[in-house]
């Protein structure tokens, strides 16, 4: 008989809701009545046969989070080859082998040291082994079995989302769909109903609903309408164990925002507008606002203005403002109080962007009636024309009246008007206006040769109120008389052979006109009487407006004349008939056989051999430089002002002033008298200079003595009066200078050139006790004494 190493799994079966062991593959019937083992042996397993029944076993469960003081007990392993002597050790490895799970090495009892979590890891997979304790060997090949964590509902539902936002359109059907929301359960969704979610609304209704099963949440009432309420906070539950009593829970919040649609037509809030407007309000400019209101919002709410019907249909306009959707009327036609003062418009609102769904719900429109009265302001004359254009004949008289201009007050006033000539358009003063009815007439005589066109302005202004003006321009052209005589058109000077033939032209003349001609110019030559009979050349007339100077012999002569001036006379054929005689010069040349000029009598200004006309022209330029530059330096040394004595403003302490006046010694005390500068009081006015001679002999000025504590001001505007008061004062641009340091001083004058006013010696002790800035005057003033006393 063969023998079978058996290894036993016992599994405990006294504390079933502790450990479960349920069949991996397949049962035949009802359950087990006995224990149930696995078998296995050598390197296969092999399943205890029963009568009727047959199972299959390697798997325990385990239930998790398990909450008692002892190990959780898991099963038992027991070998076949287990006497009883402890010489069989089992070892146990795998997931979580020697932590979460230990085992009886004795007994193979296999307990659970931890609290298990199925979320964490839901299947364990562990190695049973039977080896001998003395050698270490195994009895039985290494075992597999897995132990699966037991699922309780231990987890609520988590939506995925703490917070939704959704926004459906206002005025939605119901049903429409708003948003789904999703919640998970972390238990296992084999086992039982942990993991079986259902949704319900808990806030919300009855606008909104939501399906139990698919989380979606849909409109539950008709016509919500934003302009009523535009949020709402919708709380939905989800449930597990499939809403029954006692499943976990787990809510989340759904914000729900009526979007905007054009349901709401603009409406004026009030059916009559009424405004004013001055009558001399620019064009395009405002005259007042409209709104209609409109309960929608962004585009929905975006209004379009017109005017449609009204007695100021063409003389108003109306534009929206797209910032606040108001209707701006403005002006489009000039406003005239004394023609129309009251002007009534109908104006229409309507919205730009129309929804069909809602036409139903009246138009989207609405009118109201605008009242615009026109107000009366000053205004200034008006001209009859907006241009003046007048035509005046070049030789016209003066003082001739050319045109008239016309202008009114356009008020009921009637206010007189008077006109003028704006000198800034007619520097010249060629023309002048009687300021009483508007007539232009010349002034200075008119010649269209010098100027075609004058363009002038007039000016209307009230006489009650000037500032009250108009202008208009005038445009005036000079018509052309025959007051020009016709001319060379260049200066003609030709030469003749000495060996001409006669009858041989040597050249052609053409002539011009500063007149106009209507049908053209037609000039008629011919030679003047005085040279007609006794001239050596002839004139042909070409009848085409030149003609042609032929010579009258065969030969010339140059030693006998060299040059001849032949006089032509060159009429034309207006009215009056103007004439002028050109003189034609005509050289003598000696010529070869061809008739090319060889020389002239004249050679000098052919071929010059001195300086040519350039050289000469910058010569001439030289001089005419140098001589300027002459007169305008002599100009600037008469013009140059004399330098002032003291330059600098800020600092006068270290200046030296040289006066460069030399006195008659030192008995002239009457040449310069320095003291007079220093005490204005010691001025003597009734001394006379010795040193020059008077001009004029005037009675002398007593100057007013400067007061106690006079202000340099006050000194200065007092000299300035005494200057304007002086006959015997110099001319205005003349410069005056006045030295003034104020009386009171506790120094007193510092100066020494006082020192000619005085008599006698002065004591300087008291500079010592003036300080360290005095001391280097002290000690000169000091060792002056000194010296005197040795």
């Amino acid at each position: 008989m063969r023998t079978y190493h058996c290894f036993w799994l016992l599994f405990w079966a006294g504390q079933p809701h502790q450990s479960f062991l349920t069949p991996l593959s397949k049962r035949t019937s009802g359950f087990p009545e006995k224990e149930k083992v696995l078998v296995l042996s050598g390197n296969s397993r092999q399943d205890l046969h029963r009568s009727k029944r047959s199972w299959m076993w390697n798997q325990f469960f385990l239930l998790e989070e398990y909450t008692g003081t002892d190990y959780q007990y898991v099963g038992k392993l027991h070998s076949d080859q287990d006497k009883g002597d402890g010489s069989l050790k089992y070892i146990l490895s795998g997931d979580g082998a020697g932590d979460l799970f230990i085992i009886n090495e004795n007994t193979g009892d296999i307990q659970a040291t931890k609290r298990l979590d199925r979320e964490e890891k839901p299947v364990y997979i562990l190695r049973a082994q039977a080896i001998n304790r003395r050698t270490g060997r195994p009895v039985e090949p290494e075992s597999e079995f897995i132990i699966k964590i037991h699922d309780i509902n231990d987890n609520e539902p988590m939506f995925t989302k703490d917070v939704y936002n959704a926004s459906i359109p206002e005025m939605s059907d119901v049903g429409t769909f708003v948003v789904q929301v999703t919640a998970t359960d972390a238990d296992d969704p084999t086992y039982g109903n942990s993991a079986k979610v259902v949704y319900s609304i808990l806030q919300g209704q009855p606008y909104f609903s939501v399906e139990s099963e698919t989380g979606i949440i849909k409109t539950a009432l008709l016509n919500m309408d934003r302009e009523n309420r535009e949020q709402y906070q919708v709380v939905i539950q989800a449930k597990d164990m499939g809403g029954q009593m006692g499943g976990l829970s787990g809510t989340t919040t759904v914000n729900i925002t009526l979007t905007d649609v054009n349901d709401n037509p603009p409406r004026f809030p009030q059916s009559t507008y009424q405004f004013r407007a001055p009558e001399s309000t620019p064009l395009d400019s405002p005259v007042g606002r409209i709104k209609a209101n409109d309960a929608d919002v962004d585009e929905n709410a975006e209004i379009e203005y017109s005017i449609t019907e009204g007695d100021g249909y063409d003389m108003f306009g109306i534009t929206t403002d797209k910032d606040t959707q108001e209707g701006i009327i403005t002006v489009k036609k000039a406003l005239d109080f004394e023609n129309k003062n009251l002007y009534i418009l109908k104006v229409e609102a309507t919205n730009t962007h129309v929804d069909p769904r809602f036409l139903y719900l009246g138009p989207f429109k609405d009118s109201a009636t605008v009242r615009i009265q026109v107000e009366d302001v000053d205004e200034p004359p008006m001209f009859s024309r907006p241009a003046y254009i007048m035509e005046v004949k070049e030789d016209v008289p003066l003082n001739s009246v050319i045109g008239t201009v016309t202008a009114q007050d356009p008020d009921a006033a009637k206010n007189p008007v008077k006109y003028s000539v704006d000198r800034h358009t007619d520097m010249d003063r060629v023309f002048n206006i009687n300021s009483g009815n508007g007539s232009i007439f010349t002034s200075k005589p008119l010649d269209r040769e010098t100027l075609l066109w004058h363009n002038i302005t007039v000016i209307a202004a009230e006489i009650n109120n000037p500032k009250q003006s108009s202008r208009v321009p005038v445009f005036i052209k000079v018509l052309d008389v025959n007051d020009n005589a016709p001319e060379f058109a260049m200066f003609y000077e030709t030469f003749v052979c000495e060996n001409a033939k006669a009858e041989q032209l040597i050249q052609t003349l053409s002539a011009v006109d500063k007149d106009d001609s209507y049908n053209g110019h037609q000039f008629s030559f011919s030679l003047a009487p005085e040279a007609a009979s006794s001239s050596n050349f002839t004139l042909q007339d070409n009848r085409d407006n030149t003609a042609g100077i032929f010579t009258r012999k065969t030969r010339y002569n140059r030693h006998e004349t060299s040059t001849y001036f032949l006089p032509v006379v060159i009429s034309d054929n207006d009215y009056p008939i103007q004439s002028s005689t050109e003189t034609v010069t005509i050289r003598v040349c000696a010529c070869d056989h061809r008739g090319k000029m060889l020389s002239c009598n004249a050679e000098a200004l052919i071929h010059p051999t001195g300086l040519s006309t350039g050289a000469l022209i910058a010569i001439l330029l030289c001089i005419i430089i140098l001589l300027v530059t002459v007169v305008l330096f002599a100009a600037l040394r008469r013009q140059r002002k004399k330098e002032p004595l003291i330059i600098s403003k800020e600092d006068i302490r270290d200046n030296i002033v040289s006066y460069n006046d030399e006195g008659g010694g030192e008995e002239d005390t009457q040449a310069f008298d320095i003291g007079t500068l220093r005490n204005p009081e010691a001025i003597d006015d009734n001394k006379l200079r010795r040193d020059i001679v008077p001009e004029t002999l005037f009675m002398p000025r007593r100057t007013a003595t400067a007061r106690d504590n006079t202000d340099v001001r006050d000194f200065i505007n007092q000299r300035l009066k005494e200057n304007d008061t002086d006959p015997t004062a110099p001319p205005y641009d003349s410069l005056a200078t006045y030295a003034y340091e104020g009386n009171g001083s506790v120094a007193e004058s510092l100066s020494s050139l006082e020192s000619v006013t005085t008599e006698g010696d002065q004591d300087y002790d008291y500079l010592s006790d003036w300080g360290p800035r005095f001391k280097k005057l002290a000690d000169m003033y000091g060792s002056m004494d000194s010296d005197k006393d040795s």
